[in-house]
């Protein structure tokens, strides 16, 4: 059913009837006519006609970086609930951590009527920075920390450091860490940093730290495992930059008969749904995942509503969780 046929049956105007499905000034008589029209027939307008009309949208576009990782769904969870509430839709784009795709639905959503872009970020590239100049709907970035942009992001330097502090006061040797590239600023760079300096305040230094590089994978997680054995034998601690690659290392040690926490003391960070049930179960560090998303989701919701809002920037707190493979 168009305006027109909706005008012809309620004997007014097409002006009327889009006054009346864009919230105008319209007579008790005429609004009566109209709005039985519209039960009658149940009408529902299109969201793309109502963008062309009133040049708003009521779709949220969500980049994730992998839907299947243990972060990411209680992340969108806590976005929808937002959206949810206040009537919005959202898009979501998967990317599975590629950044071609990432840069694509970027660009997909800078040319789409969209209210705006919520972007659980990973790695940042230069192409990605201009995209984002390019966006004209507003757009909060979750996981990572961007001057120009309001963020939602989490303390992996002193949550690093907490953990690694827990690990050295036993540690009578070497350190081993398995951490992500450092081109991710938060997961790989300053989880590192926040280690290195826990080694510093021991007075230890970095070369004290033998390092290898995963991705988020249990199964990398267990090669690297592996490796850091083979390169250094008497390594006693292991810090590894997530709870995904902590739990594929414990499962290496088990593989090989060594014991956790009496041989080897290891950590991981996220407190995922298996770091807890895992035999030893993973000390690790609790992220407020759902909240992040929560967060986001509100804080675009209040630029949407006035874009001349400063930028908020937000870093949520985390909680040390110490259990068997430290104890």
């Amino acid at each position: 059913m168009t305006i027109r046929e909706i005008a012809k049956l309620a004997g007014v105007s097409n002006a009327a009837v889009s006054r009346y499905l864009n919230g105008g000034s319209l007579s008790s008589e005429k609004h009566k006519r109209i709005q039985k029209i519209i039960e009658e027939n149940k009408y529902v307008p299109s969201a793309y006609a109502r963008v062309m009309r009133t040049k708003k949208s009521n779709q949220i576009g969500v980049i994730v970086p992998k839907i299947n990782s243990e972060a990411v769904p209680r992340m969108v969870s806590g976005i929808s609930v937002v959206l949810n509430e206040k009537s919005y839709k959202f898009l979501l784009a998967d990317t599975n951590n590629d950044i071609k795709k990432e840069l694509e639905y970027l660009e997909i959503f800078q040319n789409s009527q969209l209210a705006g872009v919520i972007f659980i970020a990973t790695i940042l590239t230069k192409k990605h920075m201009e995209l984002l100049k390019q966006m004209t709907a507003p757009v909060v970035i979750i996981g990572q920390y961007l001057p120009d942009y309001s963020c939602v992001s989490y303390d992996d330097f002193h949550a690093s450091y907490d953990l690694a502090k827990l690990l050295l006061k036993d540690c009578n040797g070497l350190m081993g860490y398995i951490g992500v590239t450092e081109k991710d600023k938060a997961a790989g760079a300053a989880r590192k940093r926040g280690v290195i300096e826990a080694l510093k305040d021991v007075g230890k230094s970095e070369k004290d730290l033998v390092v290898v590089q995963s991705d988020f994978t249990m199964e990398s997680g267990t090669a690297c495992m592996k490796e850091l054995l083979e390169r250094k034998p008497l390594i006693d601690t292991v810090f590894c930059a997530t709870d995904n690659i902590a739990i594929g290392a414990l499962l290496y040690l088990k593989q090989i008969g060594k014991k956790v926490p009496e041989e080897i003391r290891l950590t991981g960070i996220g407190n995922n749904q298996i770091s807890g049930i895992i035999t030893p179960s993973l000390t690790t560090a609790k992220y407020y995942y759902k909240t992040s998303g929560i967060e986001a989701a509100k804080i675009l919701l209040s630029l949407i509503q006035d874009e001349k809002q400063p930028i908020k920037h937000m870093q949520l707190g985390y909680e040390i969780i110490q259990r068997e493979t430290t104890l």
